[in-house]
């Protein structure tokens, strides 16, 4: 057993997670669901980047991007992901390990269609991680793209969501004199029961 009270007590990770980012949307100035969301490439080298989390489900994270991008095809390559939320106001953050699947089908539609009409265009005008020749070529390329699509633009078959499924979860909170409280979440499987652990900080 572990002597987890007050902001880590709970059965249930996702629902900490979810009462943390509540607390962090009344403190962040700015992006409190930002995440660093770190991937691996073929040659193994890390990469780390910011995004912005758009759910926390009842088992899953879940963030929205161009597929074709860097990120999406390292992602789809290993099959993994990690990213850690950090807020500065709380003092805390939460770190995240895990699988990850896509989320391509009615929520990743119902989600591109609750975007700004711009975000929805610059969607499909992006080639995300590509070469650019200038700010002027990205710009007529919404330009055309606007002219192709419309005002109620459809989801681009190249741009959704991924699920990050945890296998780990750690949440973290300041503490005096740098003796942090820290406490682990792990399970081996999905539908194995979660092992919880206090580190050492």
């Amino acid at each position: 057993m572990t002597d987890r009270d007050g902001k880590f007590a709970g059965d249930d990770p996702f629902e900490i997670a979810r009462a943390w980012l509540a607390e962090a949307e009344k403190t962040e100035i700015n992006d409190p669901n930002a995440i660093a969301l770190s991937t691996v490439d073929p040659d193994g080298l890390p990469n780390v980047r910011m995004v912005l989390l758009k759910d926390i489900e009842q088992d899953a994270f879940v963030f929205y991007t161009n597929y074709e991008s860097a990120k999406s095809q390292e992602i789809m390559s290993s099959g993994k992901a990690a990213f850690v939320m950090h807020w500065k106001s709380l003092r805390r953050q939460i770190r995240v390990r895990g699988s990850v699947t896509k989320e391509e089908g009615p929520k990743a539609d119902a989600y591109y269609k609750s975007r700004s009409l711009k975000s929805r265009l610059g969607a499909w005008a992006s080639r995300q991680s590509q070469p650019l020749s200038s700010r002027a070529a990205l710009v007529a390329e919404v330009e055309k793209v606007t002219a192709k699509h419309g005002v109620d633009p459809a989801r681009p078959p190249f741009w959704g969501g991924f699920r990050v499924v945890p296998s780990e979860i750690e949440f973290w909170a300041d503490g005096d004199f740098r003796l942090h409280d820290r406490f682990q979440w792990r399970r081996e499987v999905e539908t194995a029961l979660w092992e919880v652990k206090r580190l050492n900080p």
